[in-house]
């Protein structure tokens, strides 16, 4: 059954029973006062009648006048609800702004609430985790079906190629290889490389097919049978002197072969950054690559194909993708359940946010609330608020009308009591 149906029948059932007690307290009024005469007690009950009747006439006219002019009068100070829309929507903003979205108030709700834990301890409860991996998969899928439109991947294709054109592959090479040998980084790099070819020099394997290489070299000793044992020695001589190279150079951080390394990165560097040459020349490679027809048809190809494998996945029901999404909320919630500390953190930085978050949103609310009651349609507005409060105020007027009747009788026992 509809709500505002049930709320305007409840309503017009109020204004019948105060309308009843009225037209009941004038009944009895005409009663009392005609058989006045013939009792002292009728006196009584016109007097309770008659204060009835005023107490619900006054009532009724202060609940009409909230939300029209009585009896369609233009009396000042009535249809109060209709001339002060916009006032009321004001007021209304302000109120709630202030009582319920005060920047202290939030915070302390925010203090108890705990968000953390409460996150904590809704994806660690069982089902949860596997809810957000089944939102996030439906998103996912209307993500993917929208991003299925030839429109869509020639506007990423063109943005992407737009954005490597205009790309300074020589300067931005030389920027990640100062990054790279910052500090001396690429200093470790060469020690891991002579580290390497010692390794493989080492190996056994390695210093025998050196040692045939140079045997073969020197055929002239091969008739005096001392081609194998030149090999051998050589070999002998070359795995001694890169291990006292290396030895060498790991003591020695002033090394002439670190300094000279260092001297050709910093100069290799340089170039990249300052030379035209090598500059125009990257462009020339860079443009060469984009404007080959192959890596139009990979990127188109590899969009493609990643779009069906995801579509794929996420149509089945034990789809990977969710099945993974799942099991890193579950993670998640049982990680932060263990960690106090994470969750305090957690709590904290939500607590350090929200005051620019309030200050800033609360004055878009209060906009939002005097724009909406000021858009709102004048009699739309008031019969809303009659549905939802109208059936109150008719306890008003039944209160009226029994109040006023016995302060009436109040008052006519008293003076008859003073008269003696």
């Amino acid at each position: 059954m509809d709500v505002n149906a049930v709320k305007v029948r409840g309503l017009r059932r109020m204004k019948a029973i105060s309308l009843g007690l009225l037209a009941a307290a004038a009944l009895l009024f005409a009663v009392a006062s005609s058989l006045e005469g013939r009792h002292p007690g009728w006196a009584y009950l016109a007097a309770f009648a008659e204060a009835a009747m005023i107490g619900a006439i006054a009532d009724w006219f202060a609940v009409v006048a909230l939300f029209r002019h009585p009896l369609g009068l233009p009396i000042p100070h009535t249809a109060i609800v209709p001339a002060n829309k916009a006032r009321i929507g004001a007021n209304l903003a302000s109120f709630i702004c202030s009582n319920f979205l005060s920047t202290p108030q939030v915070l302390e709700k925010l203090r108890h609430f705990d968000p953390a834990g409460r996150l904590a301890d809704w994806l660690a409860a069982p089902g949860h985790a596997d809810q957000v991996g089944a939102y996030l998969k439906a998103a996912m899928r209307y993500g993917l079906d929208a991003l299925d439109d030839d429109r869509v991947s020639r506007f990423i294709r063109a943005t992407v190629l737009t954005r490597l054109e205009q790309l300074d592959v020589s300067h931005l090479a030389g920027q990640v290889l100062d990054v790279l040998t910052a500090q001396g980084r690429h200093q470790a790099l060469l020690d891991e490389v002579l580290q390497q070819v010692a390794s493989l020099i080492e190996d056994e394997a390695v210093q025998a097919k050196i040692a045939a290489v140079i045997a073969g070299e020197v055929r002239y000793l091969r008739y005096l049978g001392l081609d194998n044992l030149a090999g051998q020695v050589a070999t002998g001589k070359i795995v001694a002197g890169v291990g006292r190279v290396i030895g060498e150079m790991g003591k020695d951080p002033a090394h002439p072969l670190r300094l000279r390394f260092d001297e050709y990165v910093a100069g290799f560097i340089e170039k990249l950054r300052q030379d035209p040459a090598l500059r125009l020349r990257g462009e020339q490679i860079r443009d060469e690559t984009l404007a080959h027809p192959a890596l139009t048809d990979y990127l188109r190809g590899l969009w493609h194909e990643l779009l069906a494998w995801l579509q794929s996945d996420l149509g089945r029901e034990d789809s990977s993708v969710a099945r993974r999404i799942s099991a890193a909320a579950r993670t998640l919630g049982s990680k932060l359940q263990a960690d106090a500390t994470m969750r305090e953190w957690i709590n904290n930085q939500v607590l350090q946010a929200a005051p620019e978050w309030i200050e800033r949103y609360r004055e878009d609310i209060r906009r939002y609330i005097v724009s909406r009651v000021e858009a709102w349609n004048t009699r739309e507005l008031t019969d809303e608020l009659e549905r939802n409060i109208g059936r109150d105020l008719q306890f008003v007027r039944i209160n009226g009308t029994l109040v006023g009747g016995l302060v009436g009788l109040g008052i006519h026992a008293l003076t008859q009591w003073l008269r003696g």
